[in-house]
């Protein structure tokens, strides 16, 4: 038997009038003691990258991509995110785009088809 596919979630969010009012560090200090230590001890399996969108879009601010290892470890973050500040408070959730990577792949059983660029 496989094991579960990871489950990558595309969180679109808009940042806040409150976490904007804060400094540079204010905010890196906020997430890093505020959101941080709950998603640390509230989940396991969970992966974060960030983008910056605001330059090309008023809707959504930030992407925000997570990958967890398994649908328990996604249900576990999103639980852990929505007790923090994070959630409605300094950023509005606009929109969550989950999936599982080359999951039509699995289903088929054929081989994923991707592109390489030289």
């Amino acid at each position: 038997m496989s094991a579960e596919a990871p489950v990558t979630a595309f969180m679109l969010v808009k940042t806040t009038p409150e976490w904007l009012a804060l400094t540079v560090a204010e905010r890196v200090h906020a997430f890093t003691t505020q959101v941080v230590p709950v998603i640390e001890a509230r989940t396991h399996g969970v992966r974060s990258r960030f983008y910056d969108t605001e330059f090309y879009s008023a809707r959504v601010t930030d992407v925000w991509v997570w990958e967890a290892d398994d649908h328990e470890a996604y249900r576990l973050l999103i639980d852990a995110l929505r007790e923090t500040p994070f959630w409605d408070r300094y950023f509005d959730v606009v929109d969550l785009l989950v999936g599982t990577e080359n999951g039509y792949a699995r289903t088929y059983g054929v081989e994923p088809v991707a592109t390489i660029a030289t």
